[in-house]
């Protein structure tokens, strides 16, 4: 169960049996998104590169596995609300450009087993990236909208990132 909502194939059909009937809803959502590829536990790893990714610019080719925090703020010890997981891979020649591929996975409070997947371009040097929700699962089966990013700190030196996230979410509430 993923809080309150019926897992399972009979789950599922049932739930979509009363879909007919069900109100959508627009739940918003703020967090930071914390992607740390330094140190001794890092929350993002290189898993493949290419030949020339290291002579690119924008190391085109580079392709991460991510398992990064998300928190109510931007300090490394705020209250972690849920995990992104999943990829991103730079996949522009010409400017920092991410695909990204990941699931926001709730794991506290009333949205805690449900998640919102997220697909698209990340051009991370822009002040904001829009990228689409996707889909979701649990609470927001079916669902659908946009997560903004900006980036609030970023060490060059090191990669780390921390990135404000404000997510609209269209979703079905029985």
């Amino acid at each position: 169960m993923a809080q309150g909502v019926e897992l399972g194939p009979n789950a599922v059909e049932k739930w979509f049996d009363k879909l007919p009937h069900a109100k959508q809803k627009v739940t918003k959502f703020h967090f930071y998104f914390h992607d740390i590829v330094s140190g001794k536990n890092p929350s993002a790893i290189t898993i493949a590169q290419s030949n020339m990714t290291t002579k690119s610019p924008t190391l085109f080719g580079s392709v991460a596995m991510i398992d990064d925090p998300l928190t109510v703020g931007p300090e490394p010890n705020s209250t972690i609300v849920g995990r992104a997981q999943g990829i991103y891979g730079s996949a522009d020649q010409n400017e920092a450009g991410l695909l990204m591929t990941y699931n926001i996975v709730f794991t506290t409070g009333k949205y805690n087993g449900s998640t919102l997947s997220v697909l698209g371009r990340n051009p991370v040097f822009n002040k904001y990236r829009e990228m689409p929700i996707v889909g979701g699962s649990g609470v927001f089966r079916l669902a659908q909208g946009i997560a903004t990013a900006k980036t609030y700190w970023f060490n060059l030196t090191s990669g780390d990132a921390v990135v404000e996230y404000n997510v609209m979410v269209l979703h079905y509430s029985h």
